[in-house]
């Protein structure tokens, strides 16, 4: 039988330019218990400082990589809200680098700003990076703060860019000891664990034509160029669902472009939980948040126990197998 009639849409056009600039955030928190108990908040301030703190125009991609039904219902509400232009939902867990793979290539715009979705941006923090990303030669990622031990690999490019005699370089211990604290607190490590992980490790401070930017950056939040991140992700590929990050900030690197990050630093780590100091400087910018439940360990004879480095290696061990059992 043929069809009736034709397509409305046939001989209508459309007005739409993609912006210059794509806000891209992947999602994942699967259920709220355990490790996901509190991080439903830690999305949802991570995604209203992302959109908040950008100044227009843009556009806003999330892919959500297989989360509860809470976190779907809420990125759909934002979708049908209009403040998310673009929402792909997966079907199944396909890891980070393969949503990166899927989501940094439908992308629209020129430049891509993607975050993880347990950063808090402060005012401004766009600004900072473009003016780098424009300012400096070669640019393949900008991230919003310093972390020292990025500066193990991966910065041979900026390294080799501080011999030209028009940039000025800074080196040593650059960056106050709160930064490394907050470092520290929202990733779960311990200062000495810290300290043999950054030891022998300094700071490279760039300025060039008056822009000033900390050598390296992170795959957890960065700015660059769609067509510098399309080049490096099929270099990349892994099938694990986490991992292999740092390949990425390396294949970046070996390609000739430069890491780069922001100073001072313009957004925060929330990990997977909101502690109060983090909840009373989020306060301070109008957002509506309480801090999360910390549960603390009474000192006795079983906290030492749960301490010892082959305890808990043995209880991580198992918590990794359960987890994939439960979500295979």
């Amino acid at each position: 039988m043929p069809r009736i009639g034709m397509n409305p849409a046939r001989t209508k056009s459309t007005e739409y330019k993609p912006a210059r600039i794509t806000l891209a955030m992947l999602t994942h928190m699967p259920h709220d218990i355990g490790y996901f108990e509190q991080r439903f908040e830690v999305m949802r301030i991570s995604l209203e400082s992302f959109i908040a703190h950008t100044p227009e125009p843009f556009d806003l991609m999330v892919f959500d990589n297989h989360s509860s039904d809470q976190v779907v219902d809420y990125l759909r509400q934002l979708r049908e809200s209009g403040k998310i232009n673009y929402l792909i939902l997966s079907s199944r867990n396909v890891g980070k680098l393969g949503a990166l793979q899927i989501m940094l290539r439908a992308a629209p715009g020129e430049i891509i700003a993607y975050s993880d979705d347990d950063i808090f941006f402060l005012p401004g923090w766009l600004q900072a990076h473009l003016k780098i990303l424009d300012t400096f030669p070669k640019v393949g990622m900008v991230s919003g703060m310093y972390i020292r031990p990025h500066m193990k690999e991966g910065v041979r490019t900026p390294l080799e860019f501080a011999k030209r005699p028009d940039v000025e370089v800074k080196k040593g211990k650059l960056i106050p000891k709160e930064l490394e604290l907050h470092y520290i607190e929202n990733t779960g490590r311990e200062w000495d664990e810290y300290q043999k992980e950054t030891e022998g490790l300094e700071d490279v401070q760039l300025t060039y034509k008056g822009v000033t930017a900390l050598v390296s950056a992170g795959h957890y939040q960065f700015v660059t160029r769609k067509s510098v991140i399309l080049d490096a992700l099929p270099k990349v590929w892994y099938s694990q669902l986490m991992g292999k990050m740092r390949e990425l900030d390396l294949q970046i690197d070996l390609m000739g472009y430069q890491r780069l990050c922001t100073t001072p630093p313009t957004i925060r780590l929330l990990g997977n939980l909101i502690n109060p100091e983090m909840a009373k400087e989020i306060k301070q910018y109008g957002f509506s948040v309480e801090a999360s439940e910390i549960l603390h360990a009474r000192p006795g004879i079983s906290t030492r126990i749960y301490r010892n480095p082959w305890v808990r290696k043995i209880a991580y061990s198992l918590y990794d197998r359960l987890f994939k059992i439960i979500n295979a």
